[in-house]
């Protein structure tokens, strides 16, 4: 039977129909799993269309996936980092949910409290366990939305669970049905999807889901969850590493609405970030990540990186970016966290070169060398470390940054202060030194060799 796509606006058949297989031993994928080796990437050349959503957003599971990988956050921290999220996602709700437990006094607290701020955005949600009682504690706490379990891969169903596929859907289905007599609407988390037997499995339980959805006429999520960053985006790759083919199946063939479904990807080979970019690219609405991208293990795809990326592919300017810099100082200087100082937009060092001819090209042009107008966009200027490859034209320019760029002058790589300066680093080298030079020993230089300099500038107390 033929049916008209509106989205794709041509003639496409609608009669695929994917039957659970029931299968009585696990399948493993074994030769692309083999645990001994490195997880391989197989190719089958099939492409599948690209079809952006019409709306994609962020989710937020900093509370949750977030909380896994470090010590818990006291309530007013999560009242603080809700602002911040808040804040970063704007007023049209950019980031459009976050996810908390619901199990001690102080999740509930911290619930009620980022509940009283009154913001539309971003909506808590829950995460709960697959019971009554947590199904009632959801209801009570006048939770719209919960994520409950739904393992998708046979690593899952049969060496975890101990059951059947059979046994598993049926088990899910009820899940879902409890949270919707409740007034719940069901996010089911198919974990493992990336080493699931997707047309198997995971499509026809998309299907079984989406019926239950027109028997309560209510919407049921599905989060695709690459619970061990197996993912890639490669066109033409196999399943079910392809998200590409994750995303298109499920909405193609499981009937599951862009809207209805999101990605949540970990980063164990550095692809998260990517796989959730093309997740939007290829139909689902949702990406999901966390605040710096703490969580378990490798972490989650960094909300922050997730903003840019929109960004980018939707053009859209009005996003105050600025706040990602806050938010990396308040886990700074708040959390005592401490972030990798090359990590992209909220590590220290990320917009510091250290080499002698990028500094020159800095001070002639910093546009040579900076990814973006980081004081706007960021509020961050670009730096320059200072070694034995900085050079004069370096030194030059780390003093204009700190001392003359905020006046409006110059100070020339020839100037006898700077060659002083350049003298005693290259000293330092020829005998053996191999760590940069710190910012305190920097401006304790200056204070010497360009002492007319020090009122324009006051040194921070961490400095001296």
């Amino acid at each position: 039977m033929l049916r008209y796509n509106e989205h794709t606006r041509t003639l496409e058949q609608e009669d695929y129909s994917f039957e659970l297989q029931d299968v009585q031993d696990p399948h493993l994928f074994r030769d692309i799993f083999s645990y001994g080796t490195v997880p391989k990437i197989p190719f089958n050349h099939r492409h599948v269309p690209m079809f952006p959503a019409g709306e994609i957003w962020i989710t937020d599971t900093t509370f949750r996936d977030g909380q896994q990988s470090r010590q818990p956050y006291t309530v007013r921290q999560i009242v603080d980092l809700f602002t911040f999220l808040h804040r970063l996602g704007g007023p049209n709700g950019l980031i459009r949910q976050t996810e908390f437990f619901l199990y001690t006094p102080r999740d509930r607290e911290a619930l009620e409290r980022c509940r009283e701020l009154g913001f539309q955005y971003p909506e808590i949600t829950g995460w709960i366990r697959a019971t009554k009682s947590d199904f009632d504690l959801a209801q009570n706490l006048g939770l719209k939305e919960v994520g409950i379990l739904t393992s998708a891969s046979d690593y899952h169903i049969f060496l975890k669970l101990g059951k059947t596929r059979r046994q598993a859907i049926d088990m899910y289905l009820d899940i879902a049905r409890c949270a919707m007599d409740h007034g719940i609407v069901p996010r089911c988390h198919l974990e493992d999807i990336t080493r699931s037997d997707f047309y198997g499995f995971a499509v026809p339980f998309a299907a079984a889901l989406m019926d239950l959805s027109q028997e309560y006429k209510m919407p049921i999520k599905i989060r695709c969850c690459d619970t061990m960053g197996y993912g890639v985006s490669y066109p033409g790759s196999m399943l079910p590493r392809s998200v590409p083919g994750i995303i298109y199946g499920l909405n193609h063939h499981g009937g599951v609405p862009s809207r209805w479904l999101e990605w949540h990807g970990h980063n164990d080979f550095y692809k998260s970030v990517i796989n959730a970019a093309t997740a939007w690219l290829y139909g689902c609405s949702s990406a999901n990540g966390s605040l710096l991208g703490l969580g378990e293990r490798t972490g989650n795809s960094p909300v922050e990186a997730l903003v840019f990326e929109y960004i980018a592919l939707r053009g859209d300017d009005e996003i105050d970016t600025t706040v990602v810099t806050e938010i990396a100082e308040y886990y700074r200087k708040e959390l005592g966290h401490e972030i990798p100082r090359q990590q992209p937009f909220v590590g220290e060092d990320f917009n510091k070169t250290c080499a002698g001819i990028h500094a020159d090209g800095l001070s002639k042009n910093e546009e040579i060398y900076t990814i973006f107008d980081t004081r706007k966009l960021l509020k961050r200027i670009p730096e320059v470390a200072i070694n034995d490859k900085s050079g004069a034209a370096g030194i030059a320019l780390w003093i204009g940054k700190h001392y003359i760029a905020p006046f409006g002058g110059e100070i020339p790589k020839s100037h006898p202060g700077v060659t002083a300066i350049k003298d005693w680093i290259d000293n330092q080298y020829a005998t053996g030194r191999v760590t940069t030079i710190a910012d305190v020993e920097m401006h304790h230089l200056v204070r010497e060799h360009l002492p007319e300099l020090m009122p324009l500038h006051k040194t921070p107390a961490s400095e001296e």
